[in-house]
């Protein structure tokens, strides 16, 4: 397992991102809040979490939706994975939806989502005029599963 180095800078007096077991991927970010914020069914809102990270080049984090908030509550990541690049500083802001039927209340320091960091690719993108064929094609959106 390798481990890697991340610079936080935790203005929200709220317990900073860690992961909470050995097998743990992803680490809770926690709402920052002066006053509570209700969303109601399906609108979306922008929580901050008063997090700041300094990550190595190569590397990005995802914020993702916890699985307890999504099943119990119909609470999720509107554009999970959201994706943090390494040049980025300023505050982590997590947009939640409420796709239940009930108003859903967030208070300061509610663990509402997860971020996880990965390595990824530097793709150069390359224009022609032709591709190279595949069994599959152009075939998409479910086109594998048909008979």
């Amino acid at each position: 397992m390798e481990k890697i180095n991340i610079n936080i800078i935790n203005t929200s007096g709220n317990q900073s991102p860690k992961l909470e077991t050995k097998g743990s991927a992803g680490a809770d970010l926690r709402a920052f809040l002066t006053d509570t914020i209700v969303i109601k069914p399906l609108e979306r809102e922008l929580i901050p979490t008063g997090i700041k990270i300094e990550l190595p080049l190569g590397y990005e984090a995802q914020v993702r939706s916890r699985s307890g908030l999504a099943l119990k509550n119909g609470i999720v990541v509107l554009n999970s994975p959201g994706t943090i690049d390494s040049d980025y500083r300023g505050d982590i802001g997590v947009i939640l939806i409420n796709l239940s039927k009930n108003e859903f209340t967030v208070n300061n320091g509610d663990r509402i989502a997860q971020i996880i960091i990965t390595k990824h690719e530097f793709p150069i993108f390359n224009e022609t005029d032709k591709l190279k064929t595949s069994d599959r094609g152009e075939g998409g959106f479910g086109s594998t599963g048909k008979k």
